[in-house]
């Protein structure tokens, strides 16, 4: 047993998941018995999936449906571990799978809502995709459905561990429920993709050389880690720097790294894109190149050691390992400071007489 649980990855984090899964059905069972004591009322605990826990293991796929983001699966595949095959088979977030699968099976009725279906739509729990709700469906590998809910609108129940009410719904029955739930379901592809490709915190960061789309190249850099500013050079005759500080946003750029969508880095043309190239104190260097695309802003990210610095080489080869042939749908504001230029950084000309 314990020998197939360490050849097989997926039994082994849902082994885990079983886990939690069952401690977060006594804990949600214990949070309704407390609020039940504390106002008075009676109520009636009941488990939505009582055989999920015990099913965990056998977890092999994850359909979402929903009116605003349409038709998203997370699937195992045995070379890559959990993918969204709508997105190129790109790494799924664990943290996000853990909470879903969890919070399916820690989920428990508090009470009775409508049965009737002309009034599904005032707690979304009408079916997807011309309704409002959104339909999660956990499914083995054979395609044998574990669970199947529609779930609704959230609303307060005054809960003092901070688990939410929602409105839920299964597939085929009339009944809708008021449910308490640990986790907030997740619809869209961004919540869904594993963001862990760079986490560079700004004490680390020396220098930036920037090949922007216009003008010049430039460095921002500092030369010890406590110094609260980064200098920017060159700074042109007779031209200022706009404020001080203002080159701290574009050597910061690399900070807080995230990213909306992906899509196979060979869908673009990077060979003469604008490049922001970070090193670090301790020996890292990372290389964003960047391009547009009507009005979205795609980057790719490589990174690597410099000589003598092996911590940095094993940081470096970890960052590829996520992002080798990968193109990242950077957020606006974080597009635009990657497209930075020298005269963006700099006082205005001042107008000819």
């Amino acid at each position: 047993m314990i020998a197939a649980l360490k050849s097989d990855p997926r039994r082994r984090n849902l082994a885990i998941l079983a886990v939690i899964a069952l401690v977060s059905i006594l804990l949600a069972a214990l949070g309704i018995w407390h609020q039940a004591a504390m106002t008075g009322e009676k109520t009636e605990v009941e488990t939505v999936f009582p055989k999920l826990p015990g099913q965990v293991r056998k977890v092999a796929r994850i359909h979402i449906v929903s009116k605003a983001h349409g038709v998203l699966d997370i699937t195992f595949n045995p070379q890559k571990g959990w993918v969204l095959p709508q997105h190129s088979n790109y790494r799924a977030s664990f943290e996000t799978l853990r909470a879903t699968v969890v919070g399916l099976a820690a989920l428990q009725t508090i009470e009775p809502a409508t049965a009737r279906a002309d009034w599904y739509g005032k707690i979304a729990v009408d079916a997807p995709p011309k309704g409002n709700g959104t339909l999660i469906e956990v499914l083995d590998d054979k395609g044998a459905i574990l669970a199947s809910l529609i779930m609704g609108k959230e609303t307060d129940i005054g809960d003092s561990s901070g688990a939410a009410g929602i409105f839920i719904r299964k597939p085929g029955e009339t009944q809708s429920w008021l449910a308490r739930s640990v986790f907030e379901p997740k619809s869209d592809a961004a919540s869904w993709l594993d963001k862990n490709v760079i986490s560079i915190d700004r004490a680390r960061i020396q220098s930036v050389d920037v090949t922007p789309i216009s003008g010049p190249g430039f460095e921002i850099r500092r030369d010890k880690p406590n110094d609260p500013d980064f200098t920017l050079a060159p700074i042109p005759a007779g031209r200022e720097i706009a404020y001080p500080g203002a080159a701290d946003s574009v050597a910061e750029a690399i900070t807080g790294f995230s990213f909306d969508d992906v899509r196979p880095a060979t869908d673009f043309d990077f060979s003469s894109a604008p490049r922001v190239v970070t090193r670090t104190f301790d020996g890292l260097v990372v290389t964003v190149k960047i391009v547009t695309q009507g009005p979205d802003f795609w980057a790719v990210v490589y990174a690597e050691g410099e000589p003598g610095k092996p911590d940095a080489a094993r940081e470096a080869r970890a960052i590829d390992a996520h992002a080798d042939g990968w193109a990242y749908k950077l957020p606006d504001y974080k597009g635009k400071l990657f497209m930075t230029t020298l005269d963006s950084l700099l006082k205005p000309l001042a107008a000819k007489k």
